[in-house]
């Protein structure tokens, strides 16, 4: 991949970004993340897909609830909506080419600045996708997923598909195919449903069931356009349990999942996990990943942490190489990613405010998930967990356990069963030593 510039170079002084090994002292290199690099029979690029966030690397300001933005961007000085929309694209595929990721995502509002008027906001993200088709074609760089912010205008603060107002659903309806559009015209290769503010603040204004029955209405709806224009993808739903909602209707891997079956959706959808999310559910990240891969909907990742002692969505880089390392193993045991990548969902903090502080935080990024599927090949290697967790099931592979599980035993079964074993002897879960054995290989 050749670095791209456009109009000016916005991120001078950086070059793109090498692997150069564990060893390297060079803050702008890869320790860990080699694209070519065999890993279980595929390249660490093809295992991994990394994707650049538009939203919080390149419209994200560091403002928070008690201050204004501290990020301020030389991208986004124009006075015109079109003008500053081109010249954010021109960093932004300046830094993905620097940085060698092969993906991007991104919000249609992401991309350009929204407007109340759907006629003109629908051709302001055509403007804008037409640029990106170009920078695409020039780079090489391809659309991981694209997806609609049906969150942030005022409209969609009761919901958008499930707003209890059907004017603001058409305008939902309106903003989701623009975004629909825009993916298919790039060739993203999924399409991201996050329903931001999907959910309810109090049951004493909500009807719950008629507002997940839209819900589900309107995802059948996209998914009928997107099919009859052409769109081959994969649909994800991100799940979140609340924030900025008091409760979120995606609220965790296993609730979407009981919800696509509910609705007759399974067959489109796979699930895009975010790691701070899972923690907001109550999850650890490796849960998450084996909920959705035990159904066959472990697709793509939003890469991020959150803060032990803070109990909102963080969304800092992710850094913990045992988090990682645990998710990793239950994505390689699944053969990979089915259909999507992992995408940095992730933001610089509000005092790391120079440009070459997005380059260390992906950077970290980047080689904290490369070097946790190193390990989870290695951990595969050896077996010893594998031999472990099967030998803790063995009781089920023949005889009476056998039969259990397929089927073939009466409750009445169970219980002669029950009589004639007397007690079962206690079997030790060896979990310390489990985490030791994992502490190995990290």
């Amino acid at each position: 991949m050749s670095v791209i510039i456009g109009q000016k170079e916005y991120f001078k002084g950086i070059g793109q970004i090498k692997f150069e090994g564990a060893e390297s002292d060079n803050p702008f290199a890869f320790r860990y993340y080699d694209e070519n690099r065999i890993v279980a029979g595929k390249s660490m690029k093809e295992h991994l897909r990394f994707a650049i966030a538009y939203w919080h690397s390149f419209c994200g300001d560091g403002a928070d609830p008690f201050g204004p933005g501290t990020h301020h961007y030389p991208w986004d000085v124009a006075s015109d909506a079109r003008q500053r929309a081109a010249d954010k694209a021109d960093a932004a595929f300046e830094f993905i080419t620097k940085m060698g990721a092969p993906y991007y995502c991104f919000h249609d509002v992401d991309a350009i600045d929204g407007h109340n008027d759907p006629k003109e906001f629908g051709d302001r993200v055509k403007f804008i996708t037409d640029i990106f088709a170009k920078k695409q074609a020039e780079s090489g760089v391809k659309l991981l997923w694209g997806t609609a912010n049906l969150f942030s205008n005022e409209r969609y603060m009761n919901g958008a598909s499930t707003n209890p107002n059907f004017e603001v659903v058409a305008h939902a309806g309106a903003q989701l195919k623009g975004a629909i559009d825009a993916t298919i015209t790039l060739g993203g290769e999924g399409y991201v449903f996050w329903g931001g503010r999907e959910g309810y603040m109090s049951l004493l204004n909500t009807d719950m069931k008629r507002e997940r029955e839209n819900f589900a209405r309107m995802l059948h709806t996209c998914v009928e356009y997107a099919r009859r224009n052409g769109f081959k993808g994969k649909f994800f739903i991100e799940p979140k349990p609340c924030e900025p909602t008091k409760h979120q209707y995606d609220y965790d891997a296993a609730t979407v999942i009981g919800f696509l079956r509910e609705f007759d959706l399974l067959s489109e959808f796979g699930l895009n996990l975010e790691v701070n999310h899972a923690t907001l559910a109550g999850h650890t990240f490796a849960h998450e990943c084996q909920v959705a891969s035990d159904a066959g909907m472990l697709a793509s990742i939003d890469a991020n942490r959150g803060d032990t002692q803070n109990g909102w969505d963080t969304d800092q880089f992710p850094t913990d190489i045992y988090e990682w390392a645990e998710a990793m193993s239950i994505i390689l045991k699944q053969g990979g990613l089915a259909g999507g990548g992992i995408n940095f969902d992730a933001k610089r903090r509000r005092n790391s405010t120079d440009m070459a502080d997005l380059f260390y935080a992906h950077i970290g990024g980047m080689d904290t998930i490369a070097r946790s599927l190193l390990i989870a090949e290695k951990i595969a290697k050896h077996g010893e967990m594998d031999r472990l967790k099967a030998e803790r099931y063995a009781s089920f592979n023949s005889g009476k356990g056998a039969d259990f599980e397929s089927g073939k035993l009466k409750l009445e079964d169970l219980y002669q069963i029950a009589v004639e074993i007397g007690e079962p002897a206690m079997i030790s879960g060896k979990q310390e030593y489990l985490e030791n054995l994992l502490g190995r290989f990290v």
